[in-house]
């Protein structure tokens, strides 16, 4: 049988300096990941990924940081170099990397539609196709989207329709990298409570959606916490890799497709 464990196996994730992609990083460490590659956009997520990367050292594995704009191929190409260089092929790799734009349709911007699709699509586009080329047979390739995908709103025209290529990405490769053994996966969390969450919303579409999840009361917010969703893929990326081409929107309730 194949081994499906984390145990000793080599991660990358991009956007895994903090928040979300920051708790999968030290999750999967303490679960026996044997190498950790931290990918961070900018210098202002510069500390924040020396700490995840400090963090996962003090849990046993090796990890190192690398920093770039992935919204051109040749970013990604080189980010995957960089970690095949540094730490080996990545035996699972996951992309957290998103942007959030809420706004009336007619009020958007080529600029703004632009720069969405690049972070959102685009992106994920070329981390697929590099993670085909570079993740080792057997291996695991997990993108997070949006639980947006399955509602029926106004104002996120930009982000959930840049978000929703990734689902036809999503299929496409596992098609494509199922002869390897490689399975693929996309996980759309609920409104989450993070920094990035409350600047987007107004104090009436806070109280809506602290509300909307059918298990709102259960959960200290009311929202989709980051510690929801770390487990998902955790199981996604191992034992759960039966599960493959699928995008699996992980909210409380909050919507579903």
């Amino acid at each position: 049988m194949t081994d499906h464990s984390i145990q000793g196996k080599t991660v990358l994730i991009a956007g895994g300096a903090k928040n979300l992609g920051g708790l999968i990083a030290r999750d999967l460490a303490a679960h026996g990941a044997k190498a950790v590659a931290i990918h961070y956009n900018s210098a202002a997520s510069k500390a924040d990924a020396d700490a995840t990367v400090a963090a996962i050292e003090a849990a046993g594995a090796n990890a190192a940081a690398f920093q770039g704009n992935l919204t051109t191929a040749a970013a990604v190409e080189k980010l995957f170099a960089d970690v095949v260089a540094k730490l080996g092929r990545p035996d699972i790799a996951i992309n957290t990397v998103g942007k959030v734009l809420k706004k009336p349709f007619v009020e958007i911007s080529e600029a703004e539609y632009d720069e969405m699709t690049a972070v959102n699509s685009k992106c994920a586009f070329f981390f697929l196709k590099e993670a085909g080329k570079h993740v080792a047979d057997n291996g695991k390739i997990c993108t997070l989207v949006t639980s947006l995908l399955g509602a029926y709103t106004p104002f996120y025209a930009a982000y959930a329709g840049t978000k929703a290529p990734v689902e036809h990405f999503t299929r496409a490769a596992s098609k494509e990298f199922g002869e390897r053994g490689i399975s693929v996966t996309a996980i759309g969390p609920g409104p989450m409570d993070t920094p990035f969450f409350y600047p987007a919303e107004g104090a009436d579409a806070v109280a809506y959606h602290k509300s909307a999840a059918a298990l709102s009361k259960f959960t200290p917010t009311g929202l989709t916490h980051i510690e929801d969703i770390a487990p998902w893929v955790r199981f996604l990326v191992s034992d759960g890799w039966w599960m493959t081409g699928q995008t699996i929107l992980i909210n409380g309730g909050y919507t579903t497709k």
